[in-house]
């Protein structure tokens, strides 16, 4: 029943198929506002789940436009050759960023990301 507005980024956990495509699993997550954090209201649909994400390193990749699933595989299989063999990540799961809202036609940012194992 509280209204929080959106926040950026929204992420998108993509659990890549051998193909590189995202498998049918994904998780979506948004970031709780600030004046939140301490005490988020409670969720209710029990599908929405609140997590605390740890702190994390990341390797991250930037791109425009508006992304579609094929923009976000293209840009994690360059940043995968970027790094190379010899980078720590987790590669099972990588994370897809957008920052802004669906009617913002120019100047978007995306961003793939890779964690650090």
């Amino acid at each position: 029943g509280v209204g929080m507005g959106m926040t950026a980024p929204v992420s998108i956990t993509a659990f890549p198929a051998e193909d590189g495509s995202f498998q049918q699993k994904v998780k979506v997550s948004l970031r709780i506002p600030s004046q939140f954090q301490d005490n988020p209201p409670c969720p209710t649909d029990e599908s929405i789940k609140i997590e605390e994400r740890q702190e994390m390193t990341i390797y991250s990749t930037q791109f425009g436009g508006y992304a579609k699933e094929a923009d976000y595989v293209n840009y994690a299989a360059k940043l995968k050759a970027a790094l190379g063999s010899d980078a720590a990540y987790h590669k099972d799961f990588y994370l897809c960023n957008g920052y802004d809202p669906p009617m913002k036609p120019y100047g978007r940012r995306n961003e793939v990301w890779f964690v650090k194992k």
